[in-house]
């Protein structure tokens, strides 16, 4: 006979609610362990959305989305235009897709995607992502070059990344869209930015 699951595990595999005022916007996400930073919106997220420009009529993309704190937060900001919101992993998106409905962001759609390996050839007023810090130089370098090929002319790939990074985000943005700039650089988290010109 097999043991029952202990109280703790059971305790573990529930649902987390996560309620956030991010910028102006009051939010609540359902999430769950497995996922990056389930108990709360992390630092680095919170750094990005204090320094990102949304204008109401922008088409926007979020890479790699987690359960979705920065496309929903975007997607209301751009109400109107449409938010899509990408991660190579399924319970991720899962979250994604209830918290979208559960923000009522009827704008934003949430996709299984390798990169942006899911898109055909959809283009965006802006390209958002909370790169980790383990991704390995070839995936940046592929996100920056899917980027440039996915954005309007005039359209902008924001990311925030650990500041160890800031370096090589400062080297390749340069080297794939010409330009760079450092938006704001925290204890921890750096927000840089490109413009395809």
């Amino acid at each position: 006979m097999c043991p029952s699951p202990l109280p703790e595990a059971a305790k573990i595999r529930q649902p987390l609610k996560v309620s956030a005022q991010i910028c102006g916007e009051d939010l609540v996400f359902e999430t769950s362990f497995g996922v990056f930073s389930p108990k709360e919106i992390d630092e680095g997220t919170r750094l990005l959305l204090n320094y990102l420009e949304v204008k109401p009529e922008y088409d926007c993309l979020d890479l790699g989305c987690g359960y979705g704190p920065i496309g929903i937060w975007m997607a209301r900001k751009a109400s109107g235009g449409k938010t899509l919101l990408l991660d190579k992993d399924f319970v991720a998106i899962e979250h994604a897709k209830q918290n979208i409905a559960l923000n009522k962001t009827d704008n934003a759609n949430a996709m299984l995607s390798n990169g942006f390996s899911a898109l055909n050839d959809e283009k965006f007023d802006l390209i958002v992502s909370n790169i980790p810090a383990k991704v390995g130089n070839e995936m940046l370098y592929l996100f920056l070059y899917d980027a440039f090929h996915h954005l309007k002319p005039g359209g902008q790939f924001v990311v925030v990344t650990v500041n160890g990074l800031r370096h090589f985000c400062k080297r390749t943005f340069n080297e794939v869209f010409n330009n760079y700039k450092k938006v704001k650089q925290g204890k921890t988290y750096t927000v840089s930015s490109a413009t395809k010109l």
